[in-house]
């Protein structure tokens, strides 16, 4: 079953059980998927879904990181709910070791030896961690591997 197939499948199960919050956000979600298939005219892969869902994550950290700033937690607790719900369609996180793991072997295969070199390592990386970890912790793991 593929992504779109689980989301259409979720907001069903959520429909059925009268689950609000979650049917909302599920439908956000297909909402954001159907307007970029409109948009582009094209049938959307799974890999263009998880993006898509990547994206939402990392735009419900920022709102939440921001209402929590302006003390409006009732805010950022949906935010933060909304998280939760998309993270359940996105891939298994990856653990601090595995992420090391793949950055020193991207660094080996691509031969890189300073922080010139980054982006070879980043493209390397990207398909690999994209949705699974944060691209920016990742970044900064290259800068401090290139620094040791």
């Amino acid at each position: 079953m593929n992504l779109l197939e689980q989301l259409t499948e979720q907001m069903k199960v959520s429909m059925r059980a009268k689950d609000k919050e979650r049917l909302k956000t599920i439908r956000m979600a297909l909402a954001a998927v159907k307007q970029r298939e409109i948009d582009e005219r094209i049938t959307l892969t799974d890999q263009d879904v998880l993006n898509i869902l990547v994206k939402m994550v990392k735009q419900r950290r920022d709102a939440a990181k921001q209402y929590e700033d302006a003390d409006r937690q009732d805010l950022a607790d949906i935010e933060l709910y909304e998280i939760t719900v998309i993270e359940d369609f996105l891939p298994q996180p990856l653990t601090s070791d595995e992420i090391d793991g793949l950055i020193k072997s991207a660094i080996e295969q691509t031969g890189a030896t300073s922080m010139q070199e980054m982006g070879k390592v980043m493209a390397l990386l990207k398909p690999q961690v994209q949705g699974r970890a944060d691209l920016g912790k990742i970044s900064g793991l290259i800068k401090a591997a290139f620094s040791a």
